[in-house]
């Protein structure tokens, strides 16, 4: 069953119009969650970045549009879909049908999907620079638009040969972040993370791991630009998305990593979940 603005229909009765703006333009932005344990982790801090996210691209947001009707909205679904121990889900909100560029009106639109949530462990993840195409490093590349193309382009140059992920890279030739994932270095007790202004996913699990290290006496925590070369010189690499969490890299070209001080990151992010119950 999908849900599409409060209505659950099935995937053979829901259907989008030849005008549909996410279609059309990519004129939408989605959230990922993860449904685990009978909870929505980090419900309040998704649903904020939805709404910033839609303020931002001028998307009207409904009064009755609330945290409570978010999370009620996806509950819903979920229970729907028979998903009642662990779920995928993902919210697209779309402007209204109709216009050219320029929209007819900035009402929107929102469907929820969630599936059962599959978990794949990977031992000896391995990683690439992907240089075909850059993301551009504006403030709009922090939305999570459905503009992905770039990201489609490295998850197919991941999968023709044999990466678990690829770096994206900025015009200005800095990392970014991983094809679905933000990305971490760890050189010595330092945590380095590409600040927002490089074009990087403002990410959910991004922003947590932030927290907990920024309290840890372990570690530091720096946002910065990137260089490639730091892939080689740092000593553990991690991404972070809402479904893994915490992924450690294994490989990057001749270069192998540790995951020692990942797994003391893991914890603390552990511990933090733990403490939201």
């Amino acid at each position: 069953m999908i849900n599409h603005n409060g209505e659950l229909l099935s995937e053979n009765d829901f259907k989008l119009t030849y005008q549909n703006r996410a279609y059309k333009y990519g004129d939408a932005i989605f959230d990922t969650l993860k449904f685990e344990n009978n909870k929505i982790f980090f419900i309040e801090d998704h649903y904020f970045r939805l709404m910033s996210s839609m303020r931002m691209l001028r998307i009207k947001i409904p009064m009755n549009f609330t945290l409570n009707y978010y999370e009620d909205e996806i509950l819903k679904t979920i229970k729907n879909n028979n998903l009642l121990k662990n779920a995928r889900i993902r919210c697209t909100v779309y402007r209204e049908d109709g216009g050219l560029f320029t929209p007819n009106s900035n009402e929107c639109n929102f469907i929820i999907e969630a599936e059962e949530l599959q978990k794949v462990a990977y031992k000896n993840y391995e990683i690439e620079l992907f240089k075909d195409f850059s993301v551009f490093s504006g403030h709009l590349s922090t939305i999570k638009t459905n503009n992905r193309i770039v990201n489609v382009q490295a998850s197919i140059f991941a999968q023709e040969n044999n990466y678990q992920n690829c770096i994206l890279i900025n015009e200005k030739k800095n990392i970014v972040e991983a094809n679905n994932a933000n990305i971490f270095l760890i050189k010595e007790n330092k945590l380095l993370t590409p600040a927002l202004t490089e074009g990087c996913i403002n990410g959910i699990i991004r922003k947590k791991i932030m927290e907990v290290v920024g309290k840890s006496t372990d570690f530091e925590i720096e946002e910065t630009a990137i260089s490639p070369f730091e892939l080689i010189k740092v000593d553990e690499v991690f991404l972070t998305n809402s479904i893994f969490e915490i992924q450690s890299v294994y490989k990057y070209r001749k270069k192998t990593y540790n995951s020692d001080k990942t797994e003391k990151v893991r914890k603390l992010f552990e511990n933090l979940k733990c403490e939201l119950g």
